[in-house]
């Protein structure tokens, strides 16, 4: 939700308008104003933030919601997640970034 010049809340059609209109100037294509939320999380996830701050800044009301929404984040971060373990254990070498 975004507010307006005096405070009360922005009709959310005028924001979409507004972000089309910004995106057809700037030659964006096919980009929805829910896109740029979208690629936040899944840039974070993928970043290896803990999910849980993840579901917190999109203002989900659960974990589960976040996690099945992302999901598909979370297959390489199972590698991930395994090399990381075998590492504090001493059975790998470190990864390269």
């Amino acid at each position: 939700m975004f507010s307006g010049s005096r405070g009360g809340p922005i009709d959310p059609s005028v924001l979409t308008r507004a972000f089309e209109k910004l995106v057809r100037r700037i030659d964006l294509t096919a980009t929805r104003l829910h896109d740029p939320r979208h690629f936040h999380a899944t840039l974070l996830l993928q970043q290896g933030t803990n999910p849980k701050v993840v579901q917190e800044r999109l203002g989900h009301s659960s974990f589960v919601i976040t996690m099945d929404t992302y999901s598909h984040v979370t297959p390489g971060l199972q590698k991930q997640a395994a090399q990381d373990f075998a590492l504090a254990m001493g059975k790998a070498k470190p990864r390269d970034n």
